[in-house]
């Protein structure tokens, strides 16, 4: 049975004549989401850092990086769906593999709640609507619940880091700052021009952020880079030692891990 029509986030219509059983996918939080919809035996290939979940994709065909994948390999493979990300992947490697007929569908959620409903559509571009739908439900309430219980009072002001030497951090217009609000937080670099702003250590001080974030990914911060920020003795995160390593796939993937997320996270910003 024909599944579609669906629009992705480039525009393009996508109309697939059955369930995609050859599916490789571009983005290691979309490799987990599929698991988690039950097409992880469909899943012909992913990137080299596609980690989730261990035991399903072990055995995975592995076709090079967001940036750089293999499209040899991929049309080699015989995909029936390809799915890609605005962000992660390049768009002249998207209309490369639609130029050879393999459809593609891709994906920008830059919201909590977009998250959520990626979950929901991916479950019926792959067949599987029934499990992305009752997976989709049970993270909006849990989103719900996390709006409905922040307090009233002040929101601490967050600083969290990409990436070091130099330091970037997150900024407004992406699905980590979302995360970060939903959890209570005020990002203090959400106002910059840049998605992803460089920033100096004086300017992460002067924006006096409660807490700060240390992620292990895309930079894999570590207890060593606290350091840091020990010479900024008037910075409230560092007086009141609110500097916590954290999971960066809490910030930046989206899918099933989203309770988790708003969980773990909101305990360290409350």
């Amino acid at each position: 049975m024909p599944l579609g029509p669906f629009r992705d986030a480039s525009e393009a219509t996508l109309v697939l004549p059955a369930a995609p059983r050859r599916i490789v996918s571009l983005v290691p939080s979309i490799t987990e989401i599929l698991f988690a919809l039950g097409v992880g035996d469909a899943v012909a290939g992913c990137t080299i850092y596609c980690t989730q979940p261990p035991e399903g994709v072990a055995a995975k065909a592995r076709v090079g990086g967001e940036k750089n994948p293999a499209l040899d390999a991929i049309r080699a493979l015989g995909a029936d769906l390809v799915i890609a990300n605005v962000e992660e992947n390049l768009r002249e490697h998207v209309e490369a593999l639609r130029g050879w007929g393999i459809p593609v569908y891709v994906t920008y959620p830059r919201t909590v709640a977009d998250g959520v409903r990626l979950v929901r559509e991916l479950g019926e571009v792959t067949g599987a609507a029934e499990r992305g739908a009752a997976i989709a439900a049970a993270l909006e309430a849990d989103l719900a619940r996390t709006l409905g219980t922040r307090g009233a009072g002040p929101r601490p002001r967050v600083f969290c880091p990409i990436w070091r030497r130099p330091y970037m951090a997150v900024g407004g217009d992406t699905y980590a700052n979302d995360m970060l609000s939903a959890c209570g937080g005020d990002n203090v670099f959400a106002g910059a021009a840049a998605r992803y702003p460089a920033v100096t250590l004086e300017e992460v001080a002067a924006a006096a952020p409660d807490v700060i974030l240390l992620p292990d990914e895309p930079y894999r911060f570590r207890r060593a880079h606290v350091a840091d920020f020990a010479p900024y003795l008037d910075m409230p995160a560092v007086a009141r030692g609110r500097i916590h390593l954290v999971d960066g796939k809490l910030l930046t993937w989206y899918g099933p891990r989203i309770g988790a997320a708003l969980r773990e996270l909101g305990a360290l910003l409350r």
